[in-house]
């Protein structure tokens, strides 16, 4: 099990935010956060609290990794030429359960961390069940045979709400996808802003 599936509801609602665009996030409903003090009223954010909020907000959108994980992924994207935020973005994207979750086959994302888990995907013909393995361009990922007709599946490919982005090439008839490029944070369809810069501002202090 993902270890956050009773809970991935208060990540929408800590964040006063529908970061997933779900039809049925909490914050439709109720937009403050959750617990006795959710109703407080919310004082001008410091730099500090806008910074660490934008670090939360795409942990979170992510299957909530955790700080250990975000924090060496974050390293990375540091180490690499370029746009520190950009490559965050990208390296966030490349991970497998978040490239599951974008070609529709599961309908969250932590049902993509799960489903990885659990073996029912392969790339380039072979299974792995490591959601945060990372794909390269030009890679094949593939719903295994016994999988394909699972409620989920089924379920995931018929959501209305969300578009395939044109960084992957999906034939849903085959439940195979293939990721073209990288994305840049202007290609990724977030359904809130998302600002990496923040992120890297706040590890720069901290």
């Amino acid at each position: 099990m993902t270890k956050r599936t009773s809970a991935k509801y208060k990540i929408d609602r800590r964040m006063g935010e529908n970061i997933w665009g779900r039809p049925k996030s909490p914050v439709n409903r109720r937009e403050y956060g959750p617990g006795q003090h959710g109703q407080r009223r919310k004082g001008k954010m410091s730099d500090f609290g806008l910074q660490l909020r934008a670090k939360q907000k795409l942990k979170g959108y992510y299957g909530d990794l955790t700080e250990k994980q975000f924090r060496r992924i974050y390293g990375e994207a540091e180490r690499v030429k370029g746009d520190t935020g950009e490559n965050l973005i990208g390296l966030l994207e490349r991970r497998l359960d978040a490239v599951v979750y974008r070609a529709k086959f599961v309908p969250t994302v932590f049902a993509a961390r799960q489903f990885v888990n659990h073996g029912h995907v392969l790339v380039n013909g072979k299974r792995v069940n490591i959601p945060s393995y990372r794909v390269k361009e030009g890679d094949v990922i593939e719903v295994r045979d016994r999988s394909k007709q699972l409620a989920s599946v089924l379920e995931a490919v018929s959501l209305a709400e969300r578009d395939v982005p044109d960084y992957l090439e999906v034939d849903h008839s085959k439940m195979t996808a293939t990721f073209v490029r990288t994305p840049g944070l202007g290609d990724v369809p977030y359904a809130v802003v998302m600002e990496p810069n923040l992120v890297v501002e706040y590890y720069a202090k901290n």
